[in-house]
């Protein structure tokens, strides 16, 4: 059956943030490495460490999973948005998750400065907010699809900072038919119920309908539970989970011409 829709995800998708997030640790642990003497890869290591475990700590940890927001997102996001009261919980928790993941970071090199660790929490929200990265083939290919396939925007994650995030790119919002954020909907990819609701929306059938992303357990999981065609953008040489298997594994958006006009 013809396509008629492509479902975009967005982090690792069409944004970069997997630089962007690296940038920010790259320039928050260079000052602290000029501040303290100490090594700012270690540094990034071991915040990134403590950062994992205090947030499967937390009591909304089995929510955030469910989402699919990540411990990096919770080290710049405020969660102001959500109607679920576990997001009430979480921006209770951020600005004391932000700090303490930097305090104990630090710790970890025999730096024990709490003063440092909130001014480092903030410059990494800040840092973070100032790299929205966009995979330079993004816009020429959305460009190419706008008007002769209908286009959505399905990413998991908290409805305030995905707003931030696509807002951060502003040019970006205007392609898609329709944006579906898990937390607005109320449960996360690889649940299949949203990649149904996503389809309700525009009227289609799993069959005329593409699921594009760069997460196994996420994108082609749900879209392949879901009855979507799925495909697995793969610009990094990933190894492939042998239990998940998309209809197409892809190196550049720019291929999605050529699985179109085959299924066509």
């Amino acid at each position: 059956m013809p396509v008629q829709a492509v479902f975009f995800d967005l982090d690792d998708t069409l944004l970069w943030d997997e630089r962007s997030v690296k940038e920010s640790f790259e320039a928050v642990c260079e000052t602290a490495a000029k501040a303290k003497g100490i090594d700012a890869k270690e540094l990034e290591e071991a915040v990134r460490n403590e950062a994992r475990a205090l947030y499967q700590s937390y009591d909304t940890f089995a929510f955030t999973q469910m989402i699919g927001i990540n411990p990096f997102e919770g080290l710049w996001a405020n969660f102001s948005a959500g109607e679920q009261p576990e997001f009430r919980r979480l921006e209770e928790l951020a600005p004391g998750y932000r700090k303490e993941s930097w305090r104990r970071g630090l710790l970890k090199l025999g730096v024990d400065d709490e003063q440092l660790a909130g001014e480092l929490a903030e410059q990494f929200a800040a840092e973070r907010r100032s790299r929205p990265h966009v995979y330079e083939e993004t816009f020429q290919v959305l460009d190419e699809l706008k008007g002769n396939k209908k286009l959505l925007l399905l990413t998991n994650g908290c409805p305030a900072l995905q707003q931030e995030k696509i807002a951060g790119v502003p040019e970006l919002a205007p392609y898609f038919d329709e944006i579906v954020i898990s937390g607005t909907y109320g449960k996360g990819k690889p649940d299949p119920t949203i990649f149904e609701h996503a389809l309700s929306l525009l009227g289609l059938t799993p069959e005329q309908t593409l699921m594009v992303g760069d997460k196994q357990t996420t994108d082609i999981k749900g879209g392949n539970s879901a009855g979507l065609t799925t495909v697995w953008i793969n610009r990094t040489g990933k190894v492939k989970d042998p239990s998940i298997e998309p209809d197409y594994e892809i190196k550049h958006l720019s291929e999605l011409h050529r699985i179109i006009a085959e299924r066509s």
